[in-house]
């Protein structure tokens, strides 16, 4: 089967096709045929070689294949797996990547928590831009546990994970104050951000401005950092979707959020899938590229200012 890595870490334009030994689902599995796997900026660091372990040259063999989304038809469920998933099924699913394992693939075999039906009257490509952001939003919310009429500052909002989270969070019953350029503001209102503020290094102090107590919480998909943390009350909570964890003050606990932990949270990504057909969630589609093209696909997410999502297609 095809794959889309790189043998060596040198970057985006490293990545070529390759031919890799078909695999099978085992127990607890389903293989999905892909038709689509989205590009997301953590993709970018496995040909670069930045999310490695030291000894990961020399235990897992390349090529080493990128990707956390796919969508595309399951044609296999392995032996004793309980699913009411079936062949022939249209479905999404989230992958962790190691080593040839990674979403730009042709063929993926994952655990069935990891899986489910794509949203009716989607096209492969539109379904996988949903599980990783969808399912990061979804658990940087679940980790903030904010009721119904509190605010969150989303950082970040006109991008794939902070759009996810405006929108979550509307659905969740928050009041949303949102960031975004000029270029990008009837996309966040459109979203559902009941306060949009410019995008900057003094948002903080902007959001103090409306808020003189602070928000309840940040979903920083910006990743401003210590920046963002003026704009939180005393006792406040940070979301970090890189792990940032904030310095002991005034009661602000962050919650680093990493995807991994909601990867076999099948229910999570039904509801995902129920919520986008019933039109709370939208799923937005900037480019497609071949498969071969990839690297190009990476290389114009890199340059930023995209909007919507990169997809490449099998």
């Amino acid at each position: 089967m095809r794959v889309v890595g790189v043998m060596e870490f040198n970057g985006p334009q490293a990545l070529q096709v390759y031919d890799v030994p078909e695999q099978h689902a085992g127990p607890g599995e389903v293989r999905l045929k892909v038709s689509a796997a989205a590009v997301n900026p953590t993709d970018t660091y496995i040909p670069t070689g930045q999310q490695r372990r030291p000894n990961d040259t020399q235990t897992i063999e390349p090529p080493y294949v990128p990707g956390m989304d796919a969508a595309g038809v399951i044609d296999e469920i392995g032996p004793d797996t309980q699913t009411d998933l079936k062949v022939g099924d249209r479905a999404m699913g989230i992958v962790i990547p190691k080593g040839a394992h990674g979403g730009y693939s042709e063929s993926l075999v994952l655990p069935v928590g990891s899986v489910a039906k794509a949203p009716a009257g989607t096209s492969h490509v539109e379904a996988a831009t949903l599980p990783m952001n969808g399912l990061t939003a979804r658990l940087a919310l679940d980790l903030l546990k904010l009721r119904p009429g509190q605010t969150l500052l989303v950082t970040g909002a006109a991008g794939a994970f902070g759009g996810y989270t405006v929108q979550l969070a509307k659905a969740d019953g928050l009041r949303v104050i949102a960031d975004a350029a000029e270029k990008d503001t009837e996309l966040v209102k459109a979203l559902g951000a009941d306060v949009i503020l410019p995008r900057g290094d003094d948002l903080a102090a902007r959001v103090r401005e409306i808020e003189p107590d602070g928000v309840d919480a940040v979903a920083d998909g910006a990743l401003l950092n210590e920046l963002v943390i003026p704009a939180i009350r005393d006792g406040g909570a940070l979301a970090a979707v890189r792990g940032f964890k904030v310095a002991e003050e005034r009661g602000i606990v962050s919650h680093p959020v990493w995807v991994r932990a909601y990867a076999e949270e099948q229910g999570a990504l039904d509801t995902l899938r129920q919520q986008t057909e019933d039109g709370v969630v939208t799923l937005r589609v900037a480019r497609t590229f071949p498969a071969a093209e990839a690297g190009a696909a990476q290389q114009m997410l890199a340059a930023g200012g995209v909007r919507g999502r990169l997809v490449i297609e099998f």
